[in-house]
């Protein structure tokens, strides 16, 4: 009787850990793929129907961190960040004020909260991570990494969408000593830290991929790509990525063994393929055309899909060969994501697009002008529960894209 209980308990702490609700930067994979279906194949004239939007928000370019029961984002005001949680109506439900916030340069917020179960986390430009109660917006645990951990700000200020594994949270904190950290992602507690090389951070939102049955840390500093074992923090790997401002912002992307990254200001992609072991890796190919700055890419059915830094031009790329397949000018470069079947741009200018991806070149079915907000188009667009999220400055507007 004793056992059965025991392996009752077992079962349901399991179940409890593994339907903890993760909700982070660029969806599911913080690869800009969202898996769902039902929705519009084409807009009407005008684009779809806006159910609310929520203003207020000042200053800043966080996308929105969809939930079951809320939604949150950030914002800016008189140079102080703060946190806010809209029910699924648009309604507010709290809001907290973390700390100073950007304002020298872009100003506002830039970074999305990270959910993990019943806590949000969130690093400011001035490197100072929060941890909150997601249901009240209490504040449960804070810390400096510039103060605590010898980190170095850059030029247009720290810009890290947090991500988590097991529990550890993950940190480029930029120091020569305290390179990148993992942090206890229940006290704010120091794991593991690492010199690396040394470098700057680089404006990059890292990611954990599992390779082989072994997990790695990999982000960028100012000159490199880096990989870490996850779990002790030991560097297994660097390899050379230059350009002139030290920008790297791009999520890199895990696929059957290989790793793709963009940097941009004209440096462009790079396909790096990981030993067996993940010890080492080999430079595979490189591809300049799709090198956003800041937008993302997508990978679907083999392809890669992406804008040029600065202009109106969008690529298609095969992920074997590096090969560009198609180049089309269209609008303005962008951010971009993908769902049941369609591209989803926005573009600097402000205008949205539905694209499907042909063989030879993409099929607008629809666009629209983002009608509130001011200052940049650079937040990144979210889809939940069949709608659209699209921040701009202090607007976010939610849109019905149901079938």
């Amino acid at each position: 009787m004793k056992k059965l209980l025991f392996l009752l308990i077992i079962t349901c702490a399991s179940g409890a850990i593994f339907s903890q609700e993760i909700v982070q930067w660029r969806g599911e994979n913080r690869d800009g793929i969202y898996n769902e279906t039902g929705l519009l194949q084409e807009w009407p004239s005008g684009g779809p129907e806006m159910l609310w939007h929520f203003d207020g928000l000042g200053d800043g370019h966080a996308s929105a961190a969809v939930t079951k029961d809320r939604i949150y984002t950030c914002g800016t005001l008189n140079g102080n960040g703060f946190v806010v949680a809209l029910s699924q109506q648009g309604e507010l439900q709290w809001k907290t004020v973390y700390g100073k916030e950007w304002m020298e340069s872009w100003e506002g917020v830039r970074t999305t909260p990270l959910i993990y179960a019943d806590k949000l986390y969130l690093m400011s430009a001035y490197g100072l991570i929060t941890c909150m109660n997601r249901n009240n917006g209490e504040i449960i645990w804070q810390v400096d990494v510039l103060k605590e951990y010898g980190g170095r700000n850059i030029v247009w200020g720290i810009t890290e969408n947090l991500v988590i594994h097991n529990d550890k949270l993950y940190c480029t904190v930029g120091g020569t000593e305290h390179n990148v950290i993992a942090l206890n992602k229940d006290n704010g507690k120091l794991i593991w830290t690492s010199k690396g090389n040394g470098e700057e951070s680089a404006y990059c939102s890292p990611t954990v991929i599992k390779h082989n049955n072994r997990y790695i840390f990999v982000t960028q500093t100012a000159n490199s790509i880096l990989g870490f074992d996850a779990d002790t923090g030991e560097l297994l790997w660097s390899h050379t990525q230059t350009n002139q401002y030290s920008v790297h912002a791009n999520t890199p992307l895990y696929h059957n063994g290989q790793i793709y990254i963009v940097s941009g200001y004209g440096k462009g992609g790079v396909m790096l393929k990981l030993s067996d072991d993940g010890n080492s890796i080999t430079e595979l190919w490189r591809n300049k055309d799709i090198n956003h700055k800041s937008g993302g890419f997508v990978l679907v059915d083999g392809k890669l899909y992406g804008a040029v830094d600065m202009g109106n031009t969008w690529h298609c790329i095969d992920w074997n060969t590096g090969k560009t397949l198609y180049s089309v000018s269209m609008f303005k470069s962008g951010n971009i994501i993908y769902a049941d079947g369609r591209l989803y741009c926005y573009s600097e200018s402000g205008e949205i697009a539905l694209l499907e991806p042909k063989e030879n070149t993409f099929k607008k079915c629809g666009q629209f002008r983002v009608p509130y907000g001011e200052k940049h188009h650079w937040a990144h667009l979210v889809i939940d529960n069949k709608r659209l999220f699209v921040r701009h400055g202090s607007s976010l507007m939610v849109y019905s894209i149901a079938k």
